[in-house]
């Protein structure tokens, strides 16, 4: 067994902490280090799988990185995509979707595009899920050869 991150061999009782932990397999420095993201900045559980599923596809995903106004669950800074998790998505407010809506245009203005994600496709439909976003990169890397 080795760890998502940074690929050294786990021991099978690290691997069983951090899969109950975080649901995915991290040594203990990286377990560590992801639990402190999580606390720091609220991550949602279902950003940290996506993350790795993004590395595993060969992606190089930023988690929780700072946009210049707030922190984004993730960030693809080559293609300038932030994809954000919402966790409460059958619970939104009229405030909230006026706040998400000036949060993409700050994004947009910076030239980065956000796209929002339920936590749901995450969860139920990781793999399809990944494909698409797979699908939104290559349509950001051919518009910008276009430019």
């Amino acid at each position: 067994m080795r760890c998502k991150d940074c690929g050294k061999d786990i021991s099978p009782q690290q691997f069983k902490a951090s899969k109950e932990a975080l649901g995915v397999a991290l040594c203990e420095r990286h377990t560590r280090l992801i639990k402190k993201v999580i606390l720091d900045n609220d991550t949602p559980i279902d950003a940290v799988h996506l993350f790795y599923a993004l590395k595993d596809a060969g992606v190089h995903p930023m988690l929780e990185w700072w946009d210049g106004k707030k922190s984004v669950d993730i960030a693809i800074s080559r293609v300038k995509l932030n994809i954000e998790i919402d966790r409460n998505y059958n619970m939104i407010t009229h405030e909230q979707a006026i706040n998400d809506l000036e949060d993409a245009m700050h994004s947009f203005k910076n030239g980065f595009t956000t796209v929002r994600i339920p936590h749901l496709a995450v969860k139920y439909y990781l793999d399809e899920t990944v494909e698409n976003i797979l699908g939104i990169i290559s349509g950001l890397k051919a518009n910008i050869k276009a430019i």
